[in-house]
């Protein structure tokens, strides 16, 4: 496995030194973000249509020795405003055409959240089966607008022979192992997974054990903690709709890795994903409030650096 980081940290910088930034550190790889919620942090139109930037792109990150195994486009494709669904519909859809074409295998994105009915203007997340009004808005999200977008998009994706990693996120419809399995049911393998432990954390998902039922679906990984605060959940549970800046009060917020849980619990999670057959990246993820984006981003690097198994340099007597 890799160590990388996703760019969105460092996104107020141009991208030039920010690369020049993470390589000192001492990743290897990037993920870069081309639209959608984080913002774009390369001009995704300017790259798409022209050959001698991308080879810009690559030259650099070759001088760097970084490799370039995701595009992140997290975005609500299905969002019931058309306006804001197209300019998250075309994000996408360009997003994987310039995957094409720099080669790269793998796009990050979100599943996306409809209304409740033709006329919604905001995401509606269901969370219960009760009132029976609330299967029924699931069921005519799946069906009318989640299953038939996914199924096009998804033919998108084989023919440009790019996949997508569907980072599993509460307030969306795919949030846990269980829906995404249902989503890739129906596209096939052009739709996986981008596990990231810090939204497993929070929902009481052991992510050691949804990594196991995810198995080759895995398609990328972020690396993010969360910290659960034992007292307010103990009064008000995990659902919490609090501000992230009021740390104090809320019943999780995101953390650095290492400071939600140990390194004995991220060496397991580590450790399946080798035996699910996951060689990929660990994409460093920063959204700490209570760190830097450099102070978070350099403990995380360290933090990896210990627990990765690197090859023995030389045989060893039992060998």
């Amino acid at each position: 496995m890799k160590i990388g980081v996703f760019m969105a940290l460092l996104a107020n910088q141009p991208l030039p030194e920010a690369l020049d930034y993470v390589a000192s550190v001492g990743v290897e790889a990037v993920e870069i973000g081309t639209g959608g919620y984080p913002g774009d942090h390369l001009d995704r139109k300017a790259l798409l249509h022209d050959a001698g930037k991308r080879k810009a792109l690559r030259d650099k990150l070759d001088s760097l020795g970084l490799s370039l195994p995701a595009l992140s486009c997290h975005g609500n494709p299905v969002h019931p405003d058309p306006a804001v669904r197209e300019e998250f519909q075309t994000a996408f859809q360009e997003t994987v055409d310039l995957a094409n074409a720099m080669e790269v295998p793998t796009v990050i994105t979100f599943s996306g959240c409809p209304g409740d009915s033709e006329g919604s203007r905001y995401p509606n997340w269901v969370t219960c089966p009760w009132p029976d009004d609330y299967l029924k808005i699931l069921d005519w999200q799946w069906q009318e607008k989640v299953l038939p977008y996914w199924s096009k998009a998804a033919e998108h994706l084989n023919q440009k022979g790019v996949r997508a990693a569907l980072e599993m996120h509460p307030g969306f419809v795919v949030y846990n192992p269980e829906t995404l399995k249902r989503l890739r049911q129906a596209t096939g393998p052009a739709v996986g997974a981008n596990v990231d432990p810090s939204h497993l954390f929070w929902q009481g998902i052991d992510p050691v054990a949804a990594i196991r039922d995810l198995g080759e679906s895995i398609y990328h990984f972020h690396a993010k903690d969360t910290q659960i605060n034992p007292y307010t959940t103990a009064v008000n549970g995990v659902l919490d709709t609090k501000h992230y800046g009021q740390e104090r009060d809320r019943s999780w917020i995101f953390r650095t890795m290492g400071y939600g849980h140990g390194a004995d619990v991220w060496s397991n999670i580590i450790s399946a994903l080798r035996i699910e057959g996951y060689d990929g990246v660990l994409s460093i993820e920063h959204e700490d409030s209570l760190m830097s984006a450099g102070e978070g981003f350099q403990k995380a690097v360290i933090f990896l650096r210990e627990l990765l198994i690197s090859e023995p340099k030389a045989a060893m007597w039992w060998a």
